[in-house]
């Protein structure tokens, strides 16, 4: 995992810890799983949309977006990017 998505992950969960009014992440939160599960679907579609017919920096937005908001549902269900991380590296030695 690079730094700046360790560094996402640690906000999540401090925002999660210590609620900042005025959050979005906090927001989401709030709204619980089922406004992140839905998020999650539309940064997944916007993702796809760019794909197929926005510039690349369109999608690089768009990746972000769902990156920030998956990082969102871990945090939600307690688990850790670098669970993510380990099933990947599994997967890499197959």
């Amino acid at each position: 995992m690079t730094d700046i998505l360790a560094e996402l992950y640690a906000t999540i969960i401090d925002r999660k810890r210590n609620p900042k009014p005025g959050s979005y992440t906090n927001s989401l939160f709030e709204a619980g799983e089922d406004e992140i599960v839905k998020k999650v679907g539309e940064e997944a579609i916007e993702v796809i949309i760019a794909v197929k017919g926005q510039p690349d920096q369109r999608v690089v937005e768009e990746t972000a977006d769902l990156l920030y908001h998956l990082w969102v549902l871990l945090a939600w269900r307690g688990v850790t990017p670098d669970q993510v991380k380990a099933e990947l590296e599994k997967r890499h030695r197959m």
